[in-house]
């Protein structure tokens, strides 16, 4: 598989991480057994009819393998991987460009599709229907358009907010599909399937320490491992042991829960500078220096569903786990009962 990747930004060391431990083939993905299972019967099915796997629509929260599951298709259906970001097209001819660059059967991957112009969402609506390209000729009333044929190639779109997208661009995915927080012990597996592959020494009580603080996401298990590796290297022996990983993620400031400086910021502004909220999303940055877009989409899912914040019509408030996480103690009448 020729990986064909339009870059933008700078190349982190996460980055590459992220890179060599993605799994290349479907049976080699861990966790997500029912989306993985009708994944698999939806390549069987494309091999059988010898024809393009149907346009792919896959979200959920950031880190759990949306991009990686659009390797895994490339790969299992033999066909070259064309990658770019919903942001990156920002006129109907940067896809336009792309598109008319496609062979029959690529795998065209758009992560964060939501965020697609919409003159380029509509430049996609008859490449994802027809196999069509509407091209425009000259400007004014000498304006032509010209229509091209298009080979077949199968569209995978990636977004952590499916309801943004319009509904004319997600009723054209034919398969749509949801990847929820993995359990404990599919990312246990997970960290010492990557352990393996980076040379590290890693025992199970260590891989469950890792796990337990993962916060249900692949990527987050990856990361850490890098950490405690890195720990075990300078501080131990280089094995990680259950006592090496738990001494790492405590210098690392990683809790038992799996929250970070930052998660442990929003907990502590909305109840110690807004008593217990509600505050607004934007105000509730504002006070831990973050954009809302990050609190909202990088720690606001989690924080939710570990049941330590709430939704309300006024905006975030803290629950009762949350005074208790940070060894506080509860009002007499908390608020946010209500959810939205």
């Amino acid at each position: 598989m020729r990986d064909d990747r339009l870059v933008t930004g700078d190349i982190t060391e996460d980055d590459v991480l992220e890179r060599t431990l993605r799994p290349q083939r479907l049976g080699e993905f861990i966790g997500q057994g029912p989306l993985k299972e009708r994944i698999g019967i939806s390549i069987e099915a494309a091999a059988h009819l010898d024809g393009a796997l149907d346009h792919v629509l896959l979200s959920g929260p950031p880190g759990l393998g949306k991009t990686t599951l659009a390797g895994i298709l490339a790969n299992e259906l033999g066909a070259r991987l064309v990658t770019t970001t919903g942001p990156a097209l920002e006129r109907p001819g940067d896809l336009a460009a792309i598109l008319s660059n496609l062979d029959e059967g690529d795998v065209f991957f758009v992560d964060e599709v939501h965020r697609l112009p919409r003159p380029v969402e509509e430049v996609l609506y008859p490449a994802m229907e027809d196999f069509q390209l509407d091209v425009v000729i000259g400007k004014g009333p000498a304006a032509q358009t010209i229509r091209l044929a298009l080979p077949r190639f199968t569209l995978v779109g990636a977004t952590t907010r499916k309801g943004m997208l319009s509904a004319p661009l997600r009723d054209r995915f034919g398969i749509v599909d949801r990847l929820d927080y993995y359990r404990h012990d599919d990312l246990a597996a997970i960290a010492l399937r990557s352990a393996h592959i980076l040379g590290v020494s890693l025992d199970a009580p260590g891989a469950d320490a890792i796990a337990l603080r993962s916060r249900g996401t692949p990527r987050i298990a990856n990361r850490l491992l890098a950490r405690v590796r890195d720990y075990a290297v300078a501080r131990a022996d280089g094995v990680i042991t259950e006592e090496v990983a738990l001494a790492a993620l405590a210098v690392f400031q990683v809790d038992d829960l799996g929250l970070d400086p930052v998660d442990r910021a929003i907990l502590a502004a909305i109840i110690e500078k807004f008593d217990g909220g509600p505050v607004g999303l934007s105000t509730l940055a504002v006070a831990v220096g973050e954009e809302p877009e990050t609190v909202e989409d990088a720690y606001e899912p989690f924080l939710l569903q570990s049941g330590l914040i709430q939704r309300t019509p006024r905006g975030r408030t803290a629950t009762a786990g949350a005074y208790a996480h940070l060894g506080l103690r509860p009002p007499a009448d908390p608020q946010g009962s209500l959810e939205v």
